[in-house]
């Protein structure tokens, strides 16, 4: 295996985990957690 081909393996991995992490910060179970989280800054203590 040479140095292009870990490039690439290493490149496509890497888009498999963006579109990944996309598809989790964007999926409906989330959505109530990270509104929640969304106000921590707002709340007084």
């Amino acid at each position: 295996m040479d140095v292009n081909t870990m490039r690439i393996a290493v490149t496509l991995l890497s888009f498999v985990l963006f579109i990944g992490i996309g598809i989790w910060a964007y999926a409906r179970r989330n959505q109530a957690r990270f509104d929640e989280a969304a106000q921590l800054p707002f709340l007084q203590d």
